[in-house]
């Protein structure tokens, strides 16, 4: 009848309240669960033992750290300097209660909100050459997610100049709303990826957006899923 609750509705609990988990125990399991169920034991097992950095924790940086908490990779290291500000909240995995806040916490934050049992560690500080042989010695592949050209190439150039292990995925290329498919993922050398079209720079009105740099960003985190499971070949 319109104007009028029905009363069976109405006493029902929200959807699935009652079945959701309430110790840390069976939230482990529950969580484990589902990830097995999507990805298959071989598969979890090795995103569960894979070491992966973020460099830069702005739009790129963010949206993959996001993208590699929700599949489990068991150990993220996230790195950056700055705060959280409302210029950053058009493409960035913030919200308006992070800003001010630094942006290596605030992700953490974020992070265990999607999956409280990864192994999750965070430097605040600006990385310089220097810096990056003992930032990054214990991270099986480095993301670039940096904003400045000549950062980008300052990490690139270090992680390959001193860590032999290690591998990088960079991107260049993203802004404005040119098309998607203009975006690709290349293999640069034996141990670099560039994710991009390689040419797009910011323009007045034309600037980094959300869906563009999306696209990028989930380019990288799908090659660094790639190399974890084996696969080197974009």
């Amino acid at each position: 009848m319109t104007g009028t609750t029905d009363e069976t509705n109405a006493a029902r609990p929200p959807h699935d309240a009652d079945d959701r988990p309430t110790h840390d125990g069976e939230l482990l399991r529950a969580v484990r669960g589902a990830l097995l169920e999507r990805h298959t034991s071989d598969v979890q097992r090795r995103l569960d033992d894979a070491h992966v950095a973020v460099a830069g924790l702005g739009g790129l940086g963010s949206t993959v750290a996001v993208a590699l908490a929700r599949i489990g990779v068991g150990h993220l290291h996230l790195v950056d300097f700055d705060r959280v500000d409302m210029t950053n909240l058009n493409r960035q995995q913030y919200f308006l209660t992070d800003v001010g806040r630094y942006k290596t916490e605030a992700l953490r934050d974020i992070v265990a909100r999607i999956n409280p049992f990864l192994d999750v560690t965070t430097d605040t500080l600006k990385v310089t050459e220097d810096r990056v042989p003992e930032l990054f010695a214990h991270d099986d592949i480095v993301c670039e997610a940096f904003d400045v050209p000549e950062n980008k190439t300052m990490l690139v150039d270090a992680v390959l100049g001193s860590l032999p292990d290690t591998t990088v995925v960079a991107a260049s290329g993203m802004a404005g709303w040119r098309s998607a498919n203009l975006v690709t993922t290349r293999r640069i050398a034996r141990r670099f990826y560039l994710c991009g079209d390689g040419e797009t720079a910011p323009t007045p009105g034309a600037g980094l957006m959300a869906p563009r740099v999306g696209v990028v960003a989930c380019h990288e985190a799908n090659m660094i899923v790639r190399l974890i499971l084996g696969e080197t070949e974009p």
